[in-house]
């Protein structure tokens, strides 16, 4: 399942007409921002197994990094873990903690220390 990096943002008031496209959205795996008067009110993540076995704060710590809206420290700080317990639990899961491009990593890789 493909996923964006970025979450969708709904007013208050496009709930009214737009309530089906962000349910959709959820199952589908994206987040969903609702704001109130221009301010964040509600935050819609998918309802899935990850949710349930690992509660809220470490899946939606997970999710918010996987898409790459906070770091790993702030990942850490979300979930409430210390980041070490948090790069074990982005390991279980399956998700890479570090995620650079080839042509990055092989310039990180020339540079001598």
């Amino acid at each position: 399942m493909a996923m964006k990096a970025d979450m969708d943002v709904f007013s208050a008031r496009d709930l009214r007409t737009r309530s089906s496209e962000l349910i959709r959205d959820t199952q589908q795996g994206q987040f969903g921002l609702i704001t109130k008067r221009g301010r964040p009110a509600a935050l819609a993540i998918p309802f899935d197994r990850r949710l349930v076995e690992l509660g809220l704060a470490a899946d939606l710590a997970l999710g918010l990094f996987e898409r790459r809206l906070v770091t790993m420290a702030k990942g850490a700080m979300i979930a409430g873990l210390p980041l070490d317990a948090f790069m074990d639990l982005l390991a279980q899961t399956g998700l890479t903690a570090v995620d650079y491009p080839a042509e990055e990593l092989a310039r990180e890789m020339e540079v001598p220390i």
